[in-house]
């Protein structure tokens, strides 16, 4: 996976009001932390920020950080958005060690189409979104594929149908189901016996209306 550069400024002062200055001025708060250091309150100009969180990694990003003349390579761990605006408002940094295995959270994209499903009144329905992996930073997949062409009504697939890229360790339990094939509820009752519990429903509406009418009088 290649690398994003990202630029900080230390010295922040922390706080409600200073973060809400300082996004007001176009630059965004964060923390950068691990690497047996203490934590590093920082800022970020936001168009740079943003940049380093829409590639095509997403939060799984590479991210090489360039503070106080050092350099060194962290993942996004958390980021914080306005609940309504959507805006991020603090982003936390972890450093990694370039040559050891991490935990990640890969996500899984269904690809290809289940047509024997399709034409039997059947919906596929993903379980499982994001596969937690060991994996090396150099080997993070921006994201693992898994092809349903072949599903069936009532057919299931688990973790261990995952075809993994190479150096991808899987911590996920292999039995976990990421997808299942069913039909549908349309498919399951038929039309008539819809049509008379809908009118069962009316008759008895009908009937508990006429009682409370009486109890009125």
């Amino acid at each position: 996976m290649s690398e994003v550069k990202l630029t900080a400024t230390s010295g922040r002062t922390t706080g409600t009001r200073p973060s809400r200055r300082l996004r007001a001025e176009g630059r965004v708060p964060g923390v950068i932390y691990g690497g047996g250091e203490a934590a590093s309150t920082v800022e970020f100009d936001w168009p740079e920020l943003r940049a380093a969180l829409s590639t095509d990694a997403g939060t799984n990003a590479l991210v090489r950080i360039d503070l106080d003349g050092s350099s060194f390579l962290t993942i996004i761990r958390e980021i914080q958005k306005h609940p309504v605006r959507r805006d991020v408002t603090h982003v936390d940094f972890l450093k990694i060690d370039e040559t050891a295995k991490i935990e990640m959270d890969v996500p899984i994209v269904l690809v290809g189409e289940a047509k024997e499903v399709q034409v039997n009144d059947g919906m596929v329905e993903q379980k499982l979104q994001f596969l937690q992996v060991l994996v090396r930073p150099a080997d993070i997949p921006n994201e693992i594929e898994l092809d349903i062409s072949d599903m069936q009504i009532d057919d299931a697939m688990h973790v261990s149908d995952l075809q993994l890229p190479q150096g991808v360790e899987v911590i996920t339990d292999a039995d976990e189901t990421v997808v299942t094939a069913d039909l549908t509820r349309a498919a399951l009752v038929p039309e008539d016996e819809e049509q008379g519990a809908e009118g069962e429903g009316g008759d008895a509406e009908g009937e508990g209306g006429g009682d409370a009418e009486a109890s009125d009088e």
